[in-house]
């Protein structure tokens, strides 16, 4: 999708709920810039959620529409941030839930290595692994 310094790359950005299962997945080049793509992706969150995310996701205005939208923003400052803001680091602790997304379609090998050379059909690989794991989240367990 993308050409950086280290080649052909692409950013899966994921919006999960609570449970780690995906609501909203977007790609994007490698180099570009996270808060964009954040900042469509969080417009439509429901009022009063928490947003955990992480550095590269800290941005004046990227805090100011959560801000907007009644939601509370779980994110460190980056480090050249002057003043550094707090943040609730127990809340943040359940941002693991979207790095075990990650985790979990990365087991899909056409995920994993990166095998679809066009977008949209990368795309449609990511949506179909995190598609799987929606169906595993309603799986018996007896």
């Amino acid at each position: 999708m993308g050409r950086s310094r280290g080649g052909l790359t692409t950013k899966i950005h994921a919006l999960v709920d609570a449970i780690g299962r995906p609501i909203q997945l977007c790609l994007t080049a490698g180099q570009a810039y996270d808060g964009h793509v954040g900042e469509a992706m969080l417009k439509q969150l429901p009022a009063g959620c928490h947003v955990l995310a992480d550095r590269a996701y800290d941005s004046n205005r990227m805090r100011r529409l959560l801000a907007s939208q009644a939601a509370i923003a779980v994110i460190p400052s980056m480090p050249q941030r002057n003043p550094i803001l707090p943040y609730d680091a127990v809340i943040y602790k359940e941002r693991n839930f979207v790095e075990r997304f990650f985790n979990k379609i990365k087991h899909f090998r056409a995920v994993a290595t990166r095998y679809d050379k066009r977008d949209d059909n990368f795309l449609a690989s990511v949506q179909l692994a995190s598609l799987r794991i929606w169906l595993r989240s309603y799986e018996s367990v007896t």
